[in-house]
């Protein structure tokens, strides 16, 4: 069942967070099975509020992925082919069951409507939820050898999560959501009101701004680190390439909630290759 449950792993991967998938491109054979599996599995729980009406059935179904990790009922749990994949990557690369359950914790935050409140909230939010990924796909394609990857990682997560919620600011606060950190809103005097109801001003504006700024700090500091890292784990950071491509295509948004610029695929897949050639 595994091979099957691999190529399950790798279509729901490109449904459900392209640009993932994409990334998973640059790496080759297993490695590039079992990173799959992983981020589809961070694709199934990331999705998970968008696909409730209501927090209670999301807390069952991070419930059900934390007993599958935990290893109960894994009978019927290898009957998901997603799982499948997840806990035969898991068993190979020895990847600590409790980096992934963490991971499910922070996102519990997802399924509720409070406000993220400060910058050192959401860079803990973010490490659990994003950098938790680039540091097991570096293990993975160290063989399941645990590695340090220190601030690559860490920084790399941090920008990864801050673009993706510019991104998607617009579309996160239609639904009562602050995803970016309350306190740079507030200190730039916005109000929730305008946030909610869609209303630009200068200090939301300000406050965006501010936060991409601390995106592109994080972004270059993770090139740096990037860059001192030996180069058979470097595959598994390729996604800056697109994450600094979607940085400063905010630049061309018509609004703040306007949908954001973006690549076509073709283009993405350019970028990973390049970055992947010139950092072999």
């Amino acid at each position: 069942m595994a091979e099957a449950s691999f190529a399950h792993a790798a279509e729901a991967l490109r449904q459900n967070d392209r640009d993932r998938y994409l990334s998973t491109l640059v790496l080759s054979g297993a490695h590039r099975d079992a990173v799959t599996a992983l981020y589809a599995f961070n694709a199934d729980v990331a999705s998970i509020r968008e696909r409730v009406s209501d927090p209670a059935p999301g807390e069952i179904r991070l419930q059900w992925w934390s007993d599958a990790l935990e290893g109960e009922g894994h009978g019927a749990v290898r009957q998901n082919p997603v799982a499948d994949a997840l806990l035969d990557t898991i068993g190979r690369y020895t990847i600590p069951a409790g980096t992934l359950l963490r991971l499910i914790g922070a996102r519990r935050f997802d399924l509720y409507d409070d406000p993220m409140p400060d910058l050192e909230t959401f860079e803990g939010y973010a490490g659990e939820t994003v950098s938790t990924l680039y540091q097991l796909a570096a293990m993975i394609l160290n063989e399941g050898e645990t590695i340090e990857t220190g601030d690559a990682a860490g920084h790399l997560g941090v920008a990864h999560a801050m673009i993706g919620h510019i991104r998607a600011f617009g579309h996160v606060s239609a639904q009562g959501r602050i995803m970016l950190p309350w306190s740079i809103f507030a200190a730039n005097g916005v109000r929730e009101g305008e946030i909610f109801s869609g209303t630009e001003s200068e200090g939301l504006s300000e406050a965006l701004g501010q936060i991409g700024d601390l995106a592109a700090e994080h972004l270059g500091k993770a090139e740096t680190a990037i860059a001192a890292l030996p180069a058979r784990l470097k595959p598994a950071f390729a996604s800056i390439a697109v994450l600094q491509a979607q940085l400063a295509l905010l630049g061309q948004r018509p609004g703040i909630f306007a949908p954001a610029a973006d690549d076509p695929d073709w283009r993405k897949i350019a970028r990973l290759a390049w970055w992947s050639w010139r950092n072999r």
